[in-house]
């Protein structure tokens, strides 16, 4: 260490001074200087004065030698301490935006002695709503200037108290309590502040923020429980909307446990396969026959009970899970189609999460080769929502699956955003009429409209139109007479295991479109 250094040189210089100012006495005690002239004279052929006056100057460039050398050695010290204190700042401070880090919190604040304890503590957990949309559009640089931005907003929000940067988009802040604070209302100057638009390189960049905050004592004894509990809290929010700020209640610990529970019980069903495709039939409304089914997966944790789709495919996709478990169901589900007729296609659903992934396209063609299920027997399903969460990686992603031969069908069209916008933008093979419209457009004129116009669009276009939600006789005959090209819905069949499919398939070769129905 260089105080070790530092102390060693001190006392080598203090016994260096001892050790002259013994000689010195000495000398002077000794009259050493007549004594050392008297010898020198007597033996003068040795030049023995000439050798002396050498060494003298030896030693006191040696000595001036040392002073040098002693001063570089503090500087290098001090360099060193320099270099140890900028680490230790690296190693507790988001270089990106110079506030401090989670680490640094962990070192400081976790003391109880260092929290306010007057009127109690606040914290903040703050995330920011469609900043991956800024990566994705304007690249990571951008990115990075939005966090700076927004760090800087929060410090000039926050001057006297502590602003730190938890990674990512993720902010947390801790506050000392005054009075009776409104603690609601100071979240909602975060919502303000960061929900100002950001101009960056004549863009203009609107993010939003959802804020959660806890309370010490209240809520927590410690800054660590404190923590937890506005990330409850900010979670909650999030999941309600954007630009929301709530307050940490204990129900929400509870959901967090139980959602921490379910994702362990998603892990441990994909593990086991207990997460299984089941198959809808597509039904062509002018041949009545089958020719299709699309996949949906079921996770059955009883004998008949299951968990909603719509609570274990978010879950997936939080968590990280989506991509094995797209690639689990989409292999199980390739092999079972091999069962099927030679022209019966494979429908799948692809998560919107998905199609960020550019590699999406490799890995559905290295599971169809491994399989043996030729690219045209499958048609892939994205919903136009999906397209927007980051439209310049999805059209590139649906492009290389087009290219390869594999079909893709819009879903729930005229629920999304720009529908026409994205049939101009895409080349999609079929488009889905949701089931929203499907179960009210007998009774309402303008939802019949735009069923003509959909399937209009969709003879324009030269693609095929499906029609969802078909669960009754009047509806399935006034879309056959609208000339709606494939039906699906519960009148034409019901989601059914593999098994199923097959005695469906028998019953359909008859030629009659009730034998569908078959449950």
């Amino acid at each position: 260490m260089p105080s070790v250094h530092t102390n060693r040189a001190k006392w080598e210089a203090i016994a260096w001074l001892i050790a002259f100012a013994t000689i010195y006495g000495a000398a002077l005690f000794f009259n050493a200087h007549e004594e050392l002239d008297t010898f020198f004279r007597a033996y003068e052929h040795y030049d023995l004065d000439e050798i002396f006056t050498a060494l003298n100057i030896a030693g006191a460039l040696g000595l001036i030698y040392s002073v040098l050398r002693m001063k570089d050695m503090s500087r290098e010290i001090q360099r060193r301490l320099t270099a140890e204190q900028n680490v230790d700042w690296i190693a507790c401070h988001d270089p990106l935006t110079e506030l401090p880090n989670r680490r640094y919190l962990a070192s400081t604040l976790l003391n109880p002695q260092t929290l306010p304890s007057k009127d109690g503590t606040a914290v903040f957990s703050v995330d920011l709503d469609g900043f991956k949309k800024v990566n994705d559009l304007l690249g990571h640089d951008q990115g990075d200037r939005v966090l700076k931005v927004v760090a800087e907003r929060l410090t000039s929000i926050f001057p006297d108290d502590n602003v730190y940067r938890f990674g990512g988009d993720e902010f947390v802040v801790v506050i000392e309590r005054k009075g009776n604070q409104d603690l609601t209302a100071v979240g909602k100057r975060i919502v303000v502040a960061i929900s100002k638009p950001i101009t960056i390189n004549g863009a203009t960049v609107d993010i939003g923020s959802s804020v959660g905050f806890s309370r010490i004592p209240e809520d927590s004894g410690t800054l660590t429980e404190a923590i937890q509990y506005s990330d409850c809290a900010m979670y909650a929010a999030k999941k309600s909307g954007r630009n929301l700020v709530k307050a940490f209640v204990p129900v929400m610990q509870e959901a967090l446990v139980q959602r921490i529970q379910m994702e362990a019980d998603l892990k441990l069903a994909m593990k086991q396969n207990k997460i299984r495709p089941y198959y809808q039939p597509l039904v062509d409304l002018k041949t009545q026959h089958i020719i299709g089914y699309e996949a949906l997966a079921r996770w059955e944790t009883s004998p008949g009970k299951f968990v909603p789709p719509s609570e274990f495919i978010p879950l997936a996709e939080d968590a990280g899970l989506i991509v094995e478990l797209t690639d689990q169901l989409f292999r199980i589900a390739c092999q079972d189609a091999l069962s099927w007729g030679a022209e019966t296609v494979l429908s799948f659903n692809i998560s919107p999460v998905q199609l960020s992934d550019r590699l999406l396209g490799l890995r559905l063609l290295k599971i169809l080769g491994e399989v043996g299920l030729p690219v045209h027997r499958l048609e892939l399903e994205v919903t136009e929502s999906a397209l927007i969460n980051d439209a310049e990686t999805a059209r590139g992603v649906l492009d290389d699956l087009v290219k390869s031969g594999i079909s893709i069908a819009l879903d729930d069209f005229g629920t999304g955003y720009s529908s026409l916008s994205q049939l101009s933008s895409y080349k999609f093979n079929k488009i889905k009429i949701d089931r929203s419209f499907v179960v009210t457009f007998e009774d309402s004129d303008r939802q019949e409209k735009v069923v003509r116009a959909i399937i209009a669009l969709g003879v324009g276009l030269g693609v095929k139109i499906t029609a969802e939600g078909i669960e009754d006789e009047s509806q399935l005959r006034r879309l056959q007479d609208l000339g709606c090209d494939i039906g699906q819905g519960y009148l034409l069949g019901r989601p059914c295991p593999i098994d199923n499919t097959l005695r469906i398939a028998e019953q359909d070769s008859c030629g009659a479109l009730r034998a569908a129905s078959a449950p």
